[in-house]
């Protein structure tokens, strides 16, 4: 059996700076229509990055939990903008650091059941430390921690964010 499902009618109830929210008919492949509401993203692009033997986090806090988060450096992407243009932009910015390379190592749905965005996660080569440049709204410190303690923390239930604890084991599958 097929299991795509087709779009019968697009309804917008939503539209903002970061995500646009709609309610769609769809067709099930049994033919039956069924409601989709979907939150629309352009999506975001994440660094894991190491210097000095240390991981590059940043430390935010994130309205939607109420709480702070330690994270890899990560920003939405601009309309139309590739994912690595974005991803140097939101190293640099976040945290100052330039890399020579960035490698895409995982292309992340974070939330599939209701929503599009999509995250490319890079690893940075050739690391080196310059100024960073926050946007004006944007508040965070940077921490650095060793892989091991990056994974000692997420094995304990401290970092809960999608990005940072894939990319994590994506970037060092070879040693855990």
């Amino acid at each position: 059996m097929k299991l795509q499902e087709k779009t019968v009618r697009k309804r917008y109830l939503y539209k903002g700076k970061i995500i646009n929210l709609r309610c769609d008919d769809a067709l099930l492949p049994d033919g039956n229509l069924c409601k989709r509401e979907i939150v629309e993203h352009s999506g975001g692009a994440a660094v894991y990055c190491e210097f000095e033997g240390k991981v590059v986090l940043v430390r935010q806090y994130r309205y939607a939990y109420g709480e702070e988060l330690l994270e890899i450096p990560a920003g939405k992407l601009n309309a139309g903008e590739d994912s690595a243009v974005a991803a140097v932009r939101e190293l640099k910015e976040e945290t100052g650091f330039l890399a020579d390379a960035l490698e895409l190592v995982l292309i992340l749905y974070p939330t599939p059941g209701y929503t599009n965005e999509k995250i490319y996660i890079y690893r940075a080569k050739g690391v080196r430390a310059g100024e960073r440049s926050l946007d004006k709204d944007e508040f965070l410190n940077v921490e650095y921690l060793s892989p091991e303690a990056l994974r000692a923390q997420i094995e304990s239930g401290k970092i809960h964010d999608a990005k940072t604890v894939a990319a994590y084991y994506v970037c060092n599958a070879s040693k855990t």
